[in-house]
């Protein structure tokens, strides 16, 4: 509000200023115009206090007529005068208060009034997510069902105006802002006791790595929940993320489907503890051994390849723009026959789509499919908009970054040992999970069960 005040005196100083001035000479000249009386006789002028009482109803243009005595020709004349120079003043103030709230700084001072308002009255616990792209969306999606308040800041006014119109049972403060400034932060109740953690979710890794910063400073040992794409950028300085969950959705699906074709058991019950509640289960998913095919080189390719290779699978990659690099091996696109082909389809047991562009991982799906109609299909889909297309392919299994980022991020939210729990979960065998599974199983009735914490006291 400090901002507001600030921006109405520096635009309306001058419009002030002018009516004080206009109203002044008005007075002043009023009170020492001669007048006349009842029998038409010179008098003096109304004096101060009268003038002053005039030109208020005047200017309003309310006119409760000649008070307190009729006028003289002098006097009226000077009305006449003040009346127009009123008029012209009020009607100047008026438009420049009207171009001030045509103004985005002004506007973006209002916002910022009424955000920094609504966080005040948050009286209960909340989380601030940084990013509302399609994880953070899905993520104040996942938040709003498990009844959990939050505060969204997005540099895009765009997706935050896409964001309103969620039906969600809470109205959650929105500002258009750049998450890794300090400021935005602390405005957005970083240091509020009901704040209870902090989602990085920008477009940018570096940018999510300024908020994993800024948090650490202003609050330290508040949990930090972080995205990252591209663990290069920032491979020098996550030592700053400390002992906060920094998940890389192409990796760890990488991992996912390494695990799906090594320990399927496993996979399943890691899938099951970090779906939502009341979620269809996972249906069972067995990718075979044997030889697999890898459209697609960038850093989902990379992630792919090196754990199926760690998992004892042997890969052939097909990339034209990556091609001559170490590990790929055809050049090309994956959706043409010849390279299908090319790469051994016919003795493959599997194929990863895994490329940014949806429509060109779905074309090499389908030309796949339509060269060995059994072989086993992983597609990936970035663009949630897209999910009538991949249903209508039925792959065998389908990634989707935003879902798997989201997915964990309430699970440890919820509750945040099972990060502690999947991790020993490798250190079962597949009886252990395929047990734990069909416990599961039970609990809810074909769906996911709710999952959550209690604190065993010494009492």
């Amino acid at each position: 509000m400090t901002n507001v005040f600030y921006l109405v005196l520096r635009r309306m100083r001058f419009p002030l200023i002018l009516i004080i001035v206009i109203y002044a000479i008005c007075v002043i000249g009023l009170s020492v115009m001669p007048g006349v009386d009842a029998a038409g006789n010179p008098t003096e002028g109304m004096g101060l206090f009268n003038a002053f009482y005039v030109i208020s109803y005047t200017g309003t243009t309310i006119g409760f007529g000649e008070l307190p005595a009729p006028y003289s020709v002098s006097q009226r004349l000077w009305m006449t005068l003040s009346i127009y120079l009123t008029v012209i003043g009020w009607s100047y103030s008026i438009v420049t208060m009207l171009a001030l709230l045509q103004e985005s700084a002004f506007r973006n001072a209002l916002r910022a009034g009424r955000f920094a308002r609504r966080i005040r009255l948050l009286a209960e616990p909340f989380y601030i997510v940084c990013g509302c792209g399609e994880t953070g969306t899905l993520v104040c999606r996942g938040l709003d069902r498990l009844g959990l308040r939050f505060v969204v800041i997005e540099r895009d006014g765009n997706r935050l105006q896409e964001l309103l119109l969620e039906e969600f049972r809470h109205d959650a403060p929105m500002a258009t802002a750049d998450a890794s400034q300090p400021s935005t932060l602390t405005a957005a109740g970083l240091l509020s006791p009901h704040c209870r953690g902090v989602m990085a979710l920008a477009e940018d890794d570096l940018t999510n790595q300024a908020i994993a910063v800024a948090v650490r400073l202003l609050a330290p040992g508040m949990p930090v929940l972080a995205r990252v794409r591209n663990p290069d950028q920032v491979e020098t300085h996550l030592g700053v993320f400390g002992g906060d969950v920094v998940i890389n959705p192409f990796d760890r699906f990488a991992q996912h489907l390494a695990s799906a074709v090594a320990v399927p058991e496993s996979y399943r019950l890691r899938e099951i503890l970090t779906g939502l509640t009341g979620e269809p289960l996972p249906a069972r998913h067995c990718p075979p051994r044997g030889h697999w095919i890898m459209c697609g080189y960038g850093r989902f390719g990379h992630s792919i390849v090196k754990r199926l290779q760690d998992a004892g699978l042997t890969v052939t990659v097909i990339d034209r723009l990556h091609y001559g690099e170490p590990g790929v091996d055809i050049s090309g696109t994956g959706t043409d026959v010849a390279s299908l082909r090319a790469a051994g389809i016919e003795t493959s047991q599997g194929i990863v789509a895994g490329n940014a562009n949806d429509l060109k991982n779905l074309a090499i799906a389908v030309t796949a499919r339509d060269l060995k109609p059994d072989i086993f299909i992983v597609t990936r889909q970035n663009q949630t908009a897209n999910s009538a297309l991949f249903d209508a392919f039925e792959e065998d299994l389908c990634m989707v970054p935003s879902r798997i980022v989201a997915r964990e991020f309430l699970a440890l939210i919820t509750t945040p040992l099972i990060s502690a729990f999947l991790d020993l979960i490798p250190s079962h065998d597949e009886d252990w999970c395929a047990a734990l599974i069909a416990r599961l199983e039970q609990v809810n009735h074909g769906a996911v069960p709710e999952v959550w914490s209690v604190s065993v006291t010494p009492e």
